[in-house]
């Protein structure tokens, strides 16, 4: 691995995988403790609707996803706060027609010759030194958000009644949540692609729920998991020449069946 980043593109490889870690470790613990699994995945997925937009009008793609990512998931935290009761069908349906107006609008756009599996499995080996200050930029965004609301996310995401009752603005969290959801998609859409976002933003830190005792470690442990999964994930594809998104998440997935293992293995203690 060493000998390999003496090349640019393995060095923005590393560091974009490292900028994605430290969103997907702070983000997915919000998401998998507010159990929204589903509804971060319907944004990654619906997101492919804006690489359509951005090809078929001419502009940057990653504008493109940002702009259809922040507008998807303003209406799934609307519809998940009106009706939770059927916000999943709704919530799969814009996971649907967001990927289907994606594909019809490629196939429109004249000249079209985007390779596709390059935004569905990621292309961390092509991210340009300009995106990696976008990725720091958007990581320095919610690092501090994250930081100020802190307490307040605490609250709405282990007794949403507590919050409101304190005077928390819930409604208004829910929806920054979302928001910060989005920007994280549009991060790790470079590192695994759509179709990968789900399993780095929930793998850490399901298996980092097992060895901390409050949201801030668990955090932690999850930008530390997230570290090594690229880093690991990368120095498989590159030496055993793969595909390095795909590869990033089946180190992941690997210690997330290793984690699920020793968990059932482990002697449990008997209550007296």
């Amino acid at each position: 691995m060493l000998e390999a980043l003496q090349f640019e593109f393995m060095r923005n490889a590393l560091l974009a995988g490292l900028l994605a870690s430290i969103m997907c470790g702070v983000i997915g613990t919000f998401v998998v403790v507010n159990r929204i699994v589903f509804v971060s995945g319907g944004i990654a997925h619906a997101a492919y609707g804006g690489i359509g937009l951005a090809f078929f009008f001419g502009f940057s793609y990653l504008m493109g996803i940002l702009g259809f990512s922040l507008l998807v998931a303003a209406i799934m935290a609307a519809v998940s706060l009106k009706t939770r009761q059927r916000a999943d069908t709704i919530i799969g349906v814009l996971w649907a027609v967001g990927m289907a107006l994606g594909v019809i609008l490629l196939d429109l756009t004249p000249g079209y010759n985007v390779d596709l599996m390059s935004y569905l499995f990621g292309s961390i080996l092509t991210v340009p030194t300009s995106d990696l200050w976008l990725m720091l930029i958007i990581d320095g965004l919610v690092v501090l958000t994250v930081s100020y609301f802190y307490h307040d996310l605490v609250s709405l995401s282990y007794d949403e009644e507590f919050a409101r009752v304190r005077g928390v603005p819930t409604k208004i969290l829910y929806f920054l949540l979302m928001a910060m959801i989005a920007l994280s998609v549009v991060m790790v859409i470079q590192v695994v692609g759509l179709i990968l976002v789900i399993a780095l933003l929930t793998i850490p830190p399901y298996i980092s729920e097992k060895f901390s005792g409050s949201l801030l470690g668990m955090m932690f442990y999850s930008v530390l998991l997230n570290v090594f999964f690229t880093t690991v994930g990368l120095w498989l594809s590159y030496t055993f020449n793969l595909t390095s998104g795909a590869s990033i998440i089946m180190v992941a997935a690997t210690c997330f069946f290793i984690s699920i293992l020793l968990e059932r293995l482990r002697p449990k203690r008997v209550s007296i």
